[in-house]
């Protein structure tokens, strides 16, 4: 595993080889920053860019930094969290995305900053994960929240939900 460390962010990357026939590698890479307004646009930058590093065609490059937008805008607006990671793992047929904070939900602070938002009931950033991904799980507990979403970049990937 490499380490990148700054004064902003950490990112990890990491390959290895598989035992199961295929595909013979997974590639992971994570990112961990303290949760900003700054954080959104710094993640997103990372999803993208490990996409491309990754090969990955454009629509599931897109995919993967809207699905990382929203769900780190959320742990900027209601965690409470001091700092927010993404860990990225590519199979070969499929990415899947996890964001975890520290943090517990929070009601909005202040009011929405974008004119056309002002009257929204509520976000609609997890239904955009929903209707991107082919599934997204989200596991609440006393330490945070850990939300994992799959990106398929074969067709077919991410029919099954994982175990465990």
């Amino acid at each position: 595993m490499s380490t990148v460390k700054t004064s902003q962010p950490t990112i990890a990357t990491r390959r290895s080889n598989s035992t199961a026939p295929a595909p013979a590698a997974r590639t992971v890479a994570m990112c961990a920053t303290v949760v900003t307004g700054a954080a959104v646009p710094l993640l997103r930058h990372f999803a993208s860019s490990t996409a491309r590093r990754w090969g990955l065609p454009a629509e599931p490059t897109d995919t993967m930094s809207l699905v990382v937008t929203e769900l780190t805008t959320n742990v900027v607006l209601h965690s409470g969290s001091r700092e927010v990671s993404v860990l990225l793992t590519f199979d070969g047929a499929a990415v899947f995305i996890e964001v975890k904070d520290a943090g517990q939900w929070q009601a909005r602070r202040g009011p929405r900053l974008v004119a056309e938002d002002a009257n929204a009931a509520y976000g609609r950033g997890l239904q955009l994960v929903k209707g991107c991904t082919s599934w997204f799980l989200a596991f609440l507990s006393a330490a945070g929240t850990r939300v994992v979403a799959c990106v398929p970049v074969i067709e077919g990937a991410c029919r099954e939900l994982p175990v465990g």
